[in-house]
Parts: C-alpha cells; structure tokens; sequence
C-alpha cells in the first residue's frame, strides 16, 4: 500500500510539474524569445508582464481617455486608440502589444496592408471573436473560413448586386418617410424637434436589413430580430465588463435570459425556413421563389439549401441570418450617426448636399434609384465620414505559418492588428488636413483621395471585403437626402463629442440633434410629409 502511495504521489507531482513547466513555457518563455525575435528585426514594444501582458496599461489609457468629453475635433485617434496613438510615438509605427499572452504586431504602412489583404491574402485568416460578439453576430460570412465561406459568399453575393439593391429603394424610402412623420409630430410650434439619431437609426437600419434578408416574410422576421437586438444590449452590457474565461456557461441571471433569446430566435427562423420551403404535414411542397421584388438573403439561402443540401444546412441559414442582422444594423446606423453629426458641425457642407439634392430630385417627395446614383457630394461627405469615423477602427488577421511580411520574419500564429483609424487619419496619406472634415478630397472618387490606394479601407479589403458595403452606402444616401429635403438641422446644447468604442464607434453620450422642417418649394407643407 505504501508503494502504491508513493507511485501516486510520484505520478501526481509529475503532472504538477509538467502543468507548471507547459505554463511557464506559454506565460513567460515563449514571450520573451517572441520578443527577441521581433527585437533583432528593430520591432520593439511596450515591454511583457507575466500573464497580463500590457493589459494593465491599456484599460488605464482607455479608461482615461474615455473619462470626459472632448473638444468639437476630429482628431479622434488619441481617444479612440488610445494606445495605438501613446505608443507609436515611443515604438513607431510598427510595434508589438500583448494583450494578455497573445502577441500582436500592429502594422499601419498601406504596402504591408495591401499584402495582408490582398497580394498575399492566402497566408492570413480571421482570428476568432470575442465569444460575446461571437455569439452575436452568428457563424456566417464574418467567422466562416476557407471552402465554407467562399460558398456561402457566393451564394450570398446576388442580394448585395446593385440592381438588386436599387429595387429596395421605394422599400427604404418608406421607412425612411415613416420616421420622418414620426419627427413631425413630435416637432413643437416653431417647427423644431430635438431628436436622439443614434437611437432612432438603429431602428430604422433594423427595418431595413429586415426586409431585406425576409423579404415576403417581413413580420415574422421583425420578431425574430426583435429578440436579437433584446440579445445585443446584454451582450453590450457584459461587453462593458472584465472578461472572465468560462463565464458565459455559468448559470447567471444574464445568461439564462440570453440563453433563453437564443433559443427563442432558432426555433423561430426555424420555423420560417420550414414555412418558406412549403412543408406541410412533413411533405415537401418547395415554392417557386420567381415572385417579383428584390431577392433576399433567406430566400436564396432557402434554395442554395434545396440544391446543396450538404453544403447548406437549415443551422447555416439561422447563423447567416444572424450575422446579417448584427452586421448590417449596426455599420449603417453608425454610418448615419456620424454624417448627420458632421453635417451638423458643418452646415456649409449641409447646405450644398441639400443644394445638389434638390437639384437632381426637384420637389419629388421621394428619390429615385437614378437619383440615388448621381448625389455625387452626398457620395463625397459619406466617404469622409467613413474615412473619420470608421465603424469599425481596427481589424484582425493571424499568420498561418512562418512569413515574410516587407521583409520582416513573422512567426506562425502571430496576430496582425491593422489600426484602420489611425490609418484614415495618417497625415503621411491624407496630408496635413487629416484631421479635418473635408470631402472635396474624394472629388476624384476614392483610389485617387489619398496619397495611397490602401489608404482608405472602411469595409476591409481584397476577397473578405465587406458583402453589405453597397446596401450601407444606399441606404445611407437615401436617408441624408430625404431628410435633406425636409429638414435642417444642428448640434443640440447638450450634445457632448466623445467618440468610443463599444464593439463599434459610437457616440458615448448619444447624439442629440435638432431638426427645424423646411418650407416645401410648393408651400404645401403636408404634401412635402406625405409618401404614396
């Protein structure tokens, strides 16, 4: 028995001590010959703490920087990234930051950029989500890899095709309309009304990706998303917190309830797929899909699926539907927030978007899909916002194996961290006049705004460019002009300018805006509101 005892002690202090030495190999050896091997290269770094890495220095930046308002600027990246924008000035450019163990070089030059994204795109790959956006934005188009989603792209591709898109203008326009309306009523005697945009551009946006990914089946899938956006504002909540490994499967209250979300919106696009493909009493009956109108995403996920249907799955479809509600809703909604604060700030440019709007529309109540495409300064000032205030300010990519990356070694699964805002606002590409609102820069279209091609890259770039940056945009431009037709409008008193990062850029304090109704060209105020 005694013999038996010391073999299982013996057997325990190994497994002890092997834990010990996997971990002292992952936490503290690992990153220091990372460090040397990046140092020989003359890329240096904020130096490694065990296990926490540079952490610690970071939440105090971010806390610090995001603690007050700032002035009416636009030089946004000393707070927005806050240690991109301190340690560039210690490291240079091109520095590395530990965010826990986990290495990451940040690389900004636009040639380095262009290789990572395009030229040498086949040696990079996403790396995974937070598991709270994970959970989110589904396992569709933003996480899939490799042969699954160059299928799923495909398949997708048709609903983002501009003449699919231009169908759903009237469709847009309604909504659009229909909050306006709502604004009117709210509007006192003077004609003024004080709206939170942020707030009611998340609505609008989610009305808009809900036809167009349901189409026919609208309001069933307006209650399906419903459920969603119930998921998202706990998942922002959580967001907001110390992540802790493992937490999300603990049976807290937040989580029983977001649990509880999810599976409340598979079983109901469950059965919408079920409802779509026709079954009946667990006979197939597949409806043709040939009625008129703009093709959306669950219909043509519905019939890649009759066709491949080991290549698409009825779960594929509730994840692809997933991913295009959270995607979808919150790039353009942050899109139209950040616009309509700019042309706020700076009404000279409000008013010659107004000028061209009235100019190519006339006193038509609603755009059409030909007028959408020649608001050529509309295009210009949303091009600026994207460029100032891009939704997403930064992205990923992992090192697949050992490459060469403009001459540097870089060991396989090193993340890459692409700075997308501090490349928008480098002076090196966008000359001295970064940091100010100027869309006169994109008068030649987007290659030839900057110094350099990569400059400018709001939706990401090469083959995993943004599939909804077209339906953005359009939506957008449609939006600005209707309102542009209808209203002025100007910072509220309490608005304060604080740029923040919550899974996307955001107004932290909202945006505030009041909007005064203009005259209609004919005097008849009700008929300029109305939409037939």
């Amino acid at each position: 028995m005694k013999e038996l005892s010391l073999w299982y002690w013996v057997a325990i202090s190994f497994i002890v001590l092997l834990f010990v030495l996997k971990a002292t190999v992952l936490l503290w050896w690992r990153p220091r010959m990372i460090e040397d091997h990046f140092s020989k290269q003359g890329i240096r770094g904020p130096p490694y703490h065990f296990f926490v890495g540079n952490v610690k220095e970071l939440v105090g930046m971010m806390i610090k920087a995001s603690s007050q308002p700032m002035p009416f600027s636009h030089n946004i990246l000393p707070r927005v990234l806050s240690f991109y924008h301190h340690w560039k000035k210690i490291y240079g450019a091109t520095f590395l930051v530990w965010f826990g163990p986990t290495v990451r070089l940040t690389v900004s030059d636009p040639d380095l950029i262009r290789e990572i994204f395009s030229s040498k795109s086949d040696l990079y790959e996403k790396n995974e989500a937070h598991p709270l956006i994970k959970q989110l934005e589904g396992d569709g188009l933003l996480s899939l890899k490799g042969e699954k989603w160059a299928h799923h792209r495909k398949i997708i591709t048709p609903t983002f095709h501009m003449e699919n898109l231009k169908l759903l203008v009237p469709v847009v326009a309604k909504s659009v309309s229909d909050m306006l309306e709502k604004w009117s009523a709210m509007s006192s005697k003077t004609g003024e009304v004080e709206i939170e945009v942020s707030e009611w551009y998340q609505t609008l946006t989610e009305d808009v990706i809900t036809r167009t990914a349901f189409g026919s089946s609208y309001q069933e899938g307006k209650s399906i998303f419903h459920l969603q956006a119930q998921q998202m504002v706990i998942a922002a909540e959580a967001f907001q917190k110390v992540f802790i490994p493992g937490y999300r499967f603990l049976p807290t209250k937040r989580n029983m309830i977001s649990w509880k979300l999810d599976k409340e919106i598979k079983v109901l696009l469950m059965k919408l797929i079920d409802s779509r493909k026709g079954y009946n009493c667990g006979e197939k009956k597949v409806i043709s899909g040939k009625e008129k109108g703009p093709k959306d995403l669950l219909g043509l996920m519905i019939e890649a699926s009759n066709s491949f249907p080991h290549h698409v799955t009825v779960h594929d479809i509730v994840e692809e539907c997933k991913t295009f509600f959270f995607a979808g809703k919150l790039t353009t909604s942050n899109l139209l927030t950040w616009t309509t604060v700019l042309l706020a700030m700076h009404p000279q440019w409000q008013v010659l978007a107004r000028e061209e709007v009235l100019r190519v529309c006339g006193s038509r109540d609603i755009p059409t899909k030909d007028d959408v495409v020649k608001l050529k300064t509309l295009s210009m000032i949303l091009n600026e916002s994207l460029r100032l205030y891009p939704p997403t300010i930064a992205t990923i990519r992992r090192a697949k194996g050992d490459v060469d990356l403009g001459g540097y070694k870089i060991p396989r699964g090193t993340e890459l961290l692409i700075p997308i805002l501090a490349v928008h606002h480098d002076q090196a590409i966008w000359g001295h006049d970064a940091n100010e609102f100027n869309p006169k820069r994109f008068t030649e279209g987007v290659t030839r705004a900057g110094k350099h091609p990569v400059g400018f890259i709001p939706f990401g770039l090469g083959v995993r460019t943004c599939i909804g940056q077209n339906l953005a945009i359009l939506q957008a431009k449609l939006t600005l002009a209707i309102i542009l037709q209808r209203f002025s409008f100007k910072l509220a008193p309490t608005y304060q300018h604080a740029p923040t990062v919550l899974m996307l850029l955001y107004p932290q304090y909202g945006a505030p805006i009041i909007f005064r109704h203009l005259p209609h060209p004919t005097g008849n105020q009700d008929h300029w509101l109305s939409i037939n």
